[in-house]
């Protein structure tokens, strides 16, 4: 028997593995909202039906942003660092928003719905990113709305096609390709662990009238399992922890196509800029595991390297149960650290670090 829905909005009506806790307490400085709960560690058999058949996850760890409104597409156009401004009705894109030191606020999977421009973000961000652009709308004929309260975000892995073939006339047929129909948006994004992947964002009561259908073909598991296809699948998101420590070709959003390079200024732009033109990109992301778990292996946890213990050499972007054990990690790190010495969390004693191979290449930097 299926568990009940959980809407973007973060509130749970029931999920797998037992409750989902409560959020825990405390903010960064310049942040509002509530930090994303520590999720339990999935089971096997939740990692394992993703793998070996599909499967589906109710998405509490996103919310909605909706921008609507004659100048919607150009007031972003001038904010985030990818071109939204001739962005189509068959295709998302990620994006980042940038203080002016060019240091990641945010991040984003953008894509249109009718008129309106939707904006996937980590929910803990959310309220205090909303209220920042906000700002600066002006005399721009757009508005900034939450529609986390109206919308159901679900993700599905492994061999889903013929189940959401029940829901959807058409699937998408390349990552970031995205479809519309009577229950929302289906797009496309980057496989994870050799599986397929697809967000479908759509109106809460259309999206709980299909799961009942879906749920005969697919088990639900657990978002927590999510949140390792997403770091599998080498592709950052910018949560509270890490607000404002990277330059977007730290976390790799360059080469995964987060940033456009001919677009028009925003915030930053000049020190993003700069970083890919001079050669001073000195730090990527990389993906590794580390053994612990979540309530000790965290994002913003910095490492260090035994050749040098005395200064970090690189942090923890994102964290999420492995399941092979221990964490898998997405890293932001030094490269001469990554080449040259072994890496540790927390301190140069600390768990060492196992580097795993990205799904994608890098560029070489020189």
């Amino acid at each position: 028997m299926n568990t009940p829905l959980t809407t973007a909005s973060g509130t749970p009506s029931g999920s797998p593995s037992g409750t989902v806790p409560a959020a825990v307490a405390g903010t960064p400085s310049g942040q509002s909202g509530t930090a994303l709960p520590v999720l339990p560690r999935p089971s096997a058999d939740e990692f394992d039906a993703v793998l070996q058949h599909g499967a589906y996850m109710a998405l509490m760890q996103f919310g909605v942003i909706d921008a609507t409104g004659d100048d919607a597409a150009s007031f972003l156009h001038g904010q985030l660092t990818n071109d939204t401004q001739h962005l189509d009705a068959a295709n998302a894109r990620l994006a980042g928003y940038c203080s002016a030191k060019g240091r990641l606020l945010a991040s984003f999977l953008t894509w249109r719905s009718g008129d309106t421009i939707r904006l996937l973000v980590s929910k803990d961000v959310q309220a205090a990113v909303q209220k920042r652009l906000s700002m600066f709308v002006l005399r721009a004929k757009a508005k900034l709305v939450d529609a986390s309260g109206e919308l159901a975000v679900i993700g599905l892995a492994g061999d889903v096609r013929k189940a959401l073939s029940g829901v959807f006339d058409a699937l998408p047929d390349g990552v970031h390709v995205k479809v519309d129909g009577a229950a929302g948006s289906l797009i496309r994004v980057p496989d994870a662990a050799e599986r397929l992947r697809y967000l479908w964002i759509g109106p809460k009561a259309q999206v709980e009238a299909h799961l009942p259908l879906l749920g005969e073909k697919l088990k639900q598991v657990s978002p927590a399992v999510w949140d390792w296809l997403d770091i599998r699948a080498g592709e950052p998101r910018i949560t509270q922890p890490v607000v404002e420590q990277f330059v977007p070709q730290m976390v790799n959003f360059d080469v995964l196509g987060a940033v456009n390079f001919r677009k028009g200024c925003y915030p930053g732009q000049e020190v993003v800029a700069r970083s890919q033109y001079r050669g001073t990109i000195k730090r990527r992301t990389s993906l590794a595991n580390v053994a612990g778990e979540l309530d000790t292996v965290k994002a913003g946890a910095e490492l260090f390297q035994s050749d040098d213990p005395g200064q970090p050499c690189g942090m923890v972007v994102n964290a999420a149960a492995a399941r092979d054990g221990g964490v898998d990690l997405l890293v932001e790190i030094k490269l001469a650290a990554l080449e040259s010495g072994s890496v540790h969390l927390g301190a140069a004693d600390g768990p060492a670090l196992r580097f795993l191979a990205l799904p994608y290449g890098l560029p070489t930097e020189v």
